[in-house]
């Protein structure tokens, strides 16, 4: 079997049809105010459980995965997952421990809100653009853009150096673009940058 899947309309195998595919896409963008908790909440939280922030990342994702366990070994899906997912790890569990990595790696305002906004826009909108018939050229070309403007914003609101929206652009899409059977790309967009960014912070000298 190959370990490629091959691309397919998303609605057609979305639990809910189009309903659920909306909920899903409404789902992957509101991962865009996680970062928000986490820098404006993160710490009052744990302090109230007597614990330390990187403790209760790793508690919520050993809980999803734990979760995720349970509903793959009972192999049922929820309104707005692919009827794939009864078989594989969504791409719910997929996107919340690569977005807890992050939070994990990459604590700083600088890296976490361009990584993970990228994914919560990024995702959906090079999605929609193949779901209309873009052609690739043009998905390619758009996505690139798009995400890097992200990172733009993320050099004007939190410091992100600005030189990295032209490498992270078209890596968040690089990284998106592989069809693989049993990593979803909500894993590789985040943990790919991510690896790249890790491999730079010595010479960034970002993270306290």
């Amino acid at each position: 079997m190959s370990e490629h899947v091959e691309l397919t309309n998303p609605v057609d195998l979305s639990v809910g049809g189009m309903s659920g595919h909306l909920f899903r896409r409404g789902i992957h963008i509101g991962m865009a105010a996680v970062p928000f908790v986490y820098f404006e909440w993160g710490e009052a939280l744990a302090d109230s459980i007597g614990a330390e922030v990187p403790q209760v990342v790793s508690l919520v994702i050993l809980a999803i995965l734990a979760a995720e366990g349970i509903r793959l070994k009972m192999g049922f899906t929820i309104f707005g997952q692919r009827s794939y997912e009864a078989k594989q790890v969504s791409a719910l569990a997929w996107g919340a421990f690569g977005v807890g990595m992050v939070f994990l790696l990459a604590p700083t305002k600088a890296y976490a809100w361009p990584l993970i906004l990228s994914l919560a826009f990024g995702d959906p909108f090079m999605g929609e653009l193949r779901r209309r018939g873009t052609e690739t050229k043009n998905v390619i070309l758009y996505s690139c853009v798009f995400i890097a403007l992200i990172w733009v914003a993320c050099w004007h609101f939190f410091a992100t150096p600005l030189w990295l929206a032209i490498v992270f652009g078209p890596l968040c899409v690089a990284a998106e673009w592989p069809r693989l059977r049993y990593i979803d790309d909500n894993a590789t967009m985040t943990l790919i940058p991510l690896g790249l960014l890790l491999v730079l912070e010595p010479f960034l000298k970002i993270i306290s």
